[in-house]
């Protein structure tokens, strides 16, 4: 059940968190998104990528993460980076941001697959989720839309995630091709977590408490 109630969670608790903080930039948002990228990619290094190689030709292997990576860009094309916490739309458009919402639907979507029983994944897309869902509420709480687009945005965000975790359980054809897809899934990872940590840091300075963060994220990670 924790596999499909956590991503949810993180998206609800991002709300509560932009709810709280929308009238003021707080330096914690970085700070938690300099976790999240440490703690995701730890965790694709030490669960979700040993298990692929163990399972695929490693060169194809290689070949399925490039196509993950290719893929989290084309998406970020439309997004404008907000799956590692950038929102570039303009806030006082009236106009649903569709490319915003498709593309951030699809990257959910896609996280759902890392997703299996006893697979401690679900942890990194908690973690991951809470300070974009944050970021993203944040934009939308500020924006002219109104609050039916807003909510229908947020309650679709929430249920993507769990919606791949549940098609990869229950579709034997997609179960079939789980590894694959686990390959794109991690190449997605890796672009978004090094994204995440190359912007950490304020004109390539170093930062003691976003360092310990992603020291802490490491280490959480390994002894999960």
């Amino acid at each position: 059940m924790s596999d499909y109630l956590f991503p949810f969670l993180a998206v609800v608790l991002g709300v509560i968190i932009a709810t709280f903080t929308k009238n003021r930039k707080s330096w914690n948002t970085k700070l938690l998104l300099s976790f999240s990228g440490a703690f995701l990619l730890a965790l694709t290094l030490f669960e979700l990528l040993p298990e692929v190689y163990n399972h695929l030709d490693a060169k194809q292997t290689g070949l399925f993460i490039m196509c993950g990576i290719l893929l989290q860009i084309i998406l970020e094309l439309f997004s404008k980076g907000a799956e590692h916490g950038h929102v570039h739309v303009h806030q006082n458009s009236k106009t649903f941001p569709w490319l915003l919402f498709i593309s951030l639907c699809i990257h959910s979507f896609l996280e759902g697959f890392s997703i299996h029983e006893h697979n401690d994944m679900v942890y990194g897309v908690l973690i991951h989720k809470i300070p974009i869902a944050t970021i993203i509420s944040m934009f939308l709480f500020k924006s002219d839309y109104d609050k039916f687009q807003i909510t229908a945005f947020l309650v679709a965000f929430a249920c993507m995630t769990p919606l791949g975790t549940l098609i990869s359980h229950t579709w034997e054809a997609i179960a079939h091709y789980g590894h694959v897809l686990n390959a794109i899934v991690i190449g997605i990872f890796f672009h978004i977590s090094t994204t995440i940590l190359f912007e950490s840091s304020d004109g390539h300075k170093f930062n003691m408490s976003k360092f310990v963060a992603i020291i802490l994220g490491v280490i959480i990670a390994y002894f999960i």
